[in-house]
């Protein structure tokens, strides 16, 4: 089941529901007018069911916006959790390269802050390059939707935006290299009914299109992820709280080439087969 937020053609936000048939049931019809209710609750996908029987408002998906499915989460990411992001990392590094090797095989992961919830850009909405910046790309990751407790109750699509060349110039350059305005984007809805092994089948595919052709197409696959969820999840939770509960996104395997930085007007679509299609336009910041 496929949980989301949309805006009507009166612009009111509302919750819902996508069927199978690809329509969006309006659970604020229900009185579920936020996603925190549902994550929060002890059984959310009984909670789901119990509504999906009730006679709702139904939307074709062309008569609504789809919204970020985020409201009051912070947005927090794990690195380096793909060989293939180790290798880039250390490539595009002038000092301290050997930082990234060390982590990718360290028990301790490397998680960092994203982004705040007010910042998240949703499906449709620009995504932004620095204007500082001359080596810029996405990072098509799998996204973990934790309640307030710490337990997984979904799965969602983010793309962690990244100035490579800002982070590649010194470790420290880190938060400007990936936190700025428009750096994130994470959607079209929130899947509840999987498991970390259905997710792990799932394959994650990056396209890249500059006026009307691909100029740059990527896949991976979930399972290349080296560490567990719950192993990422307990990490963020130490010492923190999270009283709406949070987003993590869990890192990428998918890396352009060196000689490859995003242009504005680029689009970005990434597809998770299990969730969807997340797509954005690039605008400079």
């Amino acid at each position: 089941m496929k949980l989301c937020r949309f805006l009507t053609s009166q612009r009111e936000t509302r919750m819902g529901l996508i069927s199978a048939e690809n329509q969006v049931l309006d659970l604020s019809d229900a009185g579920v007018n936020t996603l925190t209710f549902l994550l929060e609750a002890e059984n959310p996908l009984e909670q789901i069911e119990n509504l999906f029987r009730e006679s709702l408002t139904r939307f074709s998906l062309d008569q609504i916006q789809l919204l970020s499915p985020v409201e009051r989460q912070e947005v927090w990411a794990a690195g380096v959790t793909y060989l293939r992001s180790k290798k880039a990392r250390m490539e595009e590094s002038n000092f301290n390269a050997n930082a990234y090797d060390r982590v990718y095989g360290a028990q301790r992961p490397e998680i960092f802050f994203k982004s705040l919830p007010e910042k998240v850009v949703g499906p449709g909405q620009p995504v932004g390059i620095r204007t500082d910046s001359q080596w810029n790309v996405p990072e098509p990751e799998l996204a973990l939707v934790i309640n307030s407790h710490g337990a997984i109750v979904g799965y969602t699509i983010g793309n962690d935006m990244s100035s490579r060349d800002i982070e590649g110039e010194n470790l420290l350059y880190l938060p400007q290299a990936k936190i700025y305005h428009r750096s994130c984007a994470v959607g079209p809805c929130i899947l509840v009914d999987s498991t970390e092994t259905v997710a792990r089948t799932w394959t994650i595919t990056l396209q890249i299109y500059r006026g009307c052709g691909i100029i740059f197409e990527g896949q991976t696959t979930v399972n290349q992820i080296k560490r567990g969820f719950e192993e990422l999840v307990s990490y963020l939770y130490r010492s923190q709280i999270f009283p709406h509960g949070a987003i993590l996104l869990t890192g990428t395997g998918i890396v352009p080439e060196d000689n490859f930085t995003l242009q504005p007007d680029d689009k970005v679509r990434i597809e998770v087969n299990g969730i969807g299609v997340l797509e954005n336009t690039v605008t400079m910041v």
